[in-house]
């Protein structure tokens, strides 16, 4: 779902919020020195309801708006199997109305005040939100619950959203050059569990298979308060905000939790190289990735700072090795979590990176750069200046994050720590556990999870009219 526009006052406010936000981001970050605790700490409340919903609240005063955000513990992985897509589908169906909002109401009721909203799948959960003005915070809580209560699940709602989805799949994969490059095409061939290597966009075929009933047990399963996470961040008065969840959700019955698939993923130990022909393409592509350390263990931050060292800017190893040195692309991007970014995911990832290419460079040699690039990191320790760089590019990243899209990213961290580790007080745990990562634990991670055995490539094969015409000459 596209984001929807703002209001002119209400971006103006926003703005001014941003610039506050990032002023106390940048105190944060120039003060104190690294290896020193933090001196930004996010405001964390965390309650269960009695019907299982988990409930964070985060005050943050800095501009009169607030970020109601539910997240429902069901994304890619999850979905039944024959019903590949029904995740994506249902995250369109929840704008199609509930029991006291008509179809597309819950839109306008944002729009009319100002706000912004937008809804996403990913890999292990969907999520909903709005950023609106402050004052209006008990409208989008009932609104929310509304949903959550009673979506209008009918026929024609979801005839018309299995059109849209197809849509999507069509112009976003099947008719577009280099569609689902990487991020669709990888998991696929790297893993071997179902769950994690079908098609999460989805086959035409289940798409439209899916019925009403369907429909209507999916969200019966997942759509429940047991299976879900409401956070609400701003400029809130909490004692208030307390009562307001409690009078709009709490009365939303319990439902037993269903039974989670096995998403375990087998250690790989053999190199996989595949290829993919593309007749829209006009230039070679090429991707690989490597399987990543078990979320929240210590080769995990490792590999958050591997990824900055090797991948992230200009400075990165690979992009000294292949664009400034060797000429062989432009530009190569990647890392943890296409979809999001590398705290926002619970089961099996891939750290991945791409890059597009011109046809006088084989993939023979673009991968010697890599491999070569790759195992220096493997055999000698990083200096400290290295892990001291890498330190600084991690944690101005973790400050965009949670300052990103007037402040959403941040109730992304503790809406994702809650739905995986009841606990989303980690979100004030970061740095120090990257701060804990020593070149030591980085070499080790490193000869573990970017051995040879667990690397993926995927190349690009154009068959475009153009590809072909210069091949020809």
């Amino acid at each position: 779902m596209a984001d929807p526009g703002t209001s002119t006052t209400f971006r103006r406010r926003v703005a001014m919020g941003i610039l506050a936000l990032a002023a106390v981001a940048s105190s944060a970050m120039a003060s104190p020195a690294m290896g020193q605790a933090p001196g930004f700490q996010v405001p964390v409340e965390y309650r269960t309801l009695p019907n299982g919903l988990r409930v964070v609240l985060s005050r943050d005063t800095t501009a009169p708006i607030v970020t109601v955000a539910v997240y429902y513990h069901i994304g890619f992985r999850i979905e039944p199997r024959d019903r590949t897509g029904f995740a994506h589908l249902f995250e369109h169906l929840m704008f199609q109305g509930s029991q006291n909002l008509g179809k597309m109401q819950f839109i306008k009721l944002v729009q009319s005040n100002g706000g912004i909203l937008n809804g996403s799948t990913r890999f292990d959960f969907t999520n909903y939100f709005e950023i609106v003005p402050a004052n209006t915070l008990e409208t989008f809580l009932w609104g929310e619950a509304d949903r959550m209560r009673g979506l209008a699940i009918t026929q024609d709602n979801l005839t018309n959203q299995q059109g849209v989805v197809k849509s999507e799949v069509r112009v976003n994969v099947l008719n577009t050059p280099y569609g689902g490059f990487p991020w669709l095409d990888l998991p696929q061939y790297a893993n071997t569990n179902w769950h994690n290597a079908h098609n999460f966009y989805g086959d035409l075929r289940d798409i439209d298979a899916a019925t009403l009933i369907d429909a209507q047990s999916f969200f019966h399963t997942y759509y429940i308060p047991r299976n879900a996470v409401l956070v609400v961040t701003g400029d809130i008065d909490p004692a208030k905000t307390w009562e307001w969840v409690t009078k709009y959700f709490a009365p939303i019955p319990s439902v037993a939790l269903p039974k989670r698939p096995d998403l375990t993923e087998p250690r790989q130990l053999k190199a996989i190289r595949v290829s993919k022909d593309d007749t829209l393409a006009t230039r070679p592509a090429l991707a690989f990735a490597y399987h990543m350390p078990p979320r929240n263990t210590p080769e995990f931050f490792a590999m958050g700072l591997i990824d900055q060292i090797l991948l992230q800017g200009n400075d990165s190893r690979l992009y000294q090795a292949l664009v400034q040195h060797a000429g062989y692309t432009g530009n190569i991007n990647g890392g943890i979590n296409l979809l999001g970014n590398m705290f926002d995911y619970e089961g099996p990832m891939l750290w991945t990176a791409s890059l597009y290419h011109d046809a006088a460079h084989t993939p023979d040699e673009i991968l010697a750069v890599v491999n070569a690039t790759i195992d220096s990191l493997r055999t000698v320790p990083v200096d400290a200046a290295t892990l001291a760089r890498a330190l600084v590019k991690e944690r101005a990243a973790l400050y965009a994050i949670m300052g990103g899209q007037f402040g959403f990213g941040r109730a992304d961290l503790m809406a994702s720590y809650a739905l995986f580790d009841n606990d989303p007080s980690r979100i004030n745990s970061i740095e120090a556990s990257f701060r804990a990562v020593t070149p030591a634990l980085i070499q080790r991670t490193a000869q573990e999870y970017l051995r040879p055995t667990n690397q993926t490539v995927l190349t690009v094969v154009p068959k475009g009219r153009v590809a072909n015409a210069s091949a020809g000459q």
